[in-house]
């Protein structure tokens, strides 16, 4: 068994309008180093910068490793936990009204990252107590400024 290093990422993303300029943030920590990084693109929609975030952040990793992804996004934690991701695969990326998953190469992204980071999706309350996720949040919501 590889012995990887444990990554911990904080991920969010946001929108003005839906869709309009949108951001996302991510904050990784391994060890006693702390990364925040922020991006955004217009026009894009709420869901796009929840999934971005990860991708953006996960991409950073140099190497293989064991993270644990804490997100406020139903739709990101869900689609991991609940085996959508499995069925939208299995019914040809067609969802359970038989209409094109939204976001498939997002989506996509994220599935090859996940071959090669070993992955703990946890889902936080959302403007909360959790520190990390709130900042965030706020790095999300700078980075739709500089889109406006």
């Amino acid at each position: 068994m590889e012995n990887r290093k444990h990554v911990t990422i904080y991920t969010d993303g946001a929108c003005s309008g839906n869709p309009g300029p949108g951001g996302w943030g991510a904050v990784l920590i391994y060890g006693e180093r702390r990364l925040e990084l922020s991006d955004g693109e217009t026009p894009t929609t709420n869901n796009r910068m929840e999934l971005l975030g990860p991708i953006c952040a996960l991409k950073k990793l140099n190497f293989p490793c064991d993270v644990t992804l804490y997100s406020d996004s139903a739709y990101l934690i869900n689609a991991f936990k609940n085996g959508w991701l499995d069925n939208w695969q299995r019914n040809g990326w067609k969802n359970a009204s038989k209409k094109p998953v939204e976001n498939q190469d997002l989506w996509k992204q994220l599935l090859e990252l996940c071959k090669i980071h070993n992955i703990t999706w946890v889902k936080v309350k959302g403007h909360a107590d959790n520190v990390e996720n709130n900042r965030c949040d706020e790095l999300a919501r700078a980075a739709i400024s500089k889109q406006k």
